[in-house]
């Protein structure tokens, strides 16, 4: 074999070492990165799907909850998924948004941390769902009685005196507690709500993207508390 016949033997199996090792990746990119089902492929307005999710609250509060084929919706999501709603929980074991609002699997994108406030993994992971997914509406989900507030309030002038990683995370609620003692009634109740609240208005500011949805009418963000005795989801004001 000559000179060049063997460098271009090489340069071949070179190009193809090297596509055998690119496609997997710009594979998984294109899946990342495949647009989801945009707001006018899914027909639905952000108003219109937070409609639908309280609407379900209403059917759970009632007890007349839909019927869910769940392994008929396993086999048809195995393919992609396209949510409308963003859920941003409560770590609380009590606070299951499929459940409460009367949702299938595939038609919530929940995101959870103690105390429901945003992080940029949180942030990241939404900024996903509206860019790639087509998500239309981000809830803030407080819950009544919620411990993370409460250690807020109870630990108030010594957080750091917490044990583990906590002092970080409760640090996140003191400005809710401190705009919930200018309030009157129940303190904790006023801290919940405020920090559902703030955590709502916080969200658009940590990121371009969503901010950037919200002022082109793709994107609306609400912040609610859950009531654990009743069942009812109130979104605040």
């Amino acid at each position: 074999m000559t000179p060049s016949r063997t460098i271009s033997a090489r340069s071949a199996r070179a190009g193809h070492l090297l596509l055998v090792i690119l496609i997997p990746g710009l594979l998984l990119a294109a899946t990342w990165y495949a647009p989801g089902m945009s707001n006018a492929e899914r027909a639905i307005t952000p108003d219109e799907a937070l409609k639908q999710l309280l609407e379900g609250n209403q059917r759970y509060i009632d007890g007349q909850m839909r019927s869910h084929d769940h392994t008929a919706d396993r086999k048809k999501l195995a393919t992609g998924q396209s949510p409308s709603v963003i859920i941003l929980r409560c770590a609380d074991s009590r606070v299951a948004p499929e459940i409460i609002f009367d949702q299938n699997l595939g038609e919530l994108f929940v995101c959870g941390v103690a105390g429901n406030t945003p992080t940029t993994e949180i942030v990241a992971s939404m900024e996903y769902a509206v860019s790639v997914l087509g998500s239309c509406v981000i809830v803030v989900m407080g819950h009544s009685s919620c411990g993370a507030l409460d250690a807020a309030i109870d630990n108030f002038d010594d957080v750091d005196e917490l044990p583990g990683n906590l002092p970080t995370l409760v640090s996140r609620f003191l400005p809710a507690v401190m705009e919930a003692k200018e309030k009157d009634g129940d303190l904790l109740t006023n801290a919940i709500r405020v920090n559902a609240l703030m955590s709502a208005e916080q969200l658009p500011r940590m990121s371009t993207i969503l901010q950037q949805a919200v002022k082109k009418g793709e994107l609306k963000v609400v912040g609610g508390v859950y009531d654990l005795s009743t069942g009812r989801f109130t979104l605040v004001d």
